[in-house]
């Protein structure tokens, strides 16, 4: 399961493998780099992914980019 977020302007994609969420930066490439320094609990379901990342990430946040969409 692979979930796409636009996280205030940036892409990114949230996967479940053996059981973690892995946290994944997506290019305009369809490239995606893996983000090693922030850690999901694996215990948090998937529908409470986008406000997770709101919380790591609010610091991006711009009167254009305003919060967390799944695409």
């Amino acid at each position: 399961m692979r979930i796409k977020f636009n996280v205030f302007g940036k892409v990114m994609s949230v996967q479940r493998k053996n059981e973690e969420w892995l946290l994944f930066r997506e290019s305009e490439t369809s490239m995606r780099v893996r983000i090693y320094d922030v850690v999901i609990p694996s215990d948090l379901p998937a529908e409470s992914l986008a406000q997770y990342l709101a919380d790591i990430f609010h610091e991006q946040a711009s009167e254009y980019h305003t919060g967390v969409k799944c695409c």
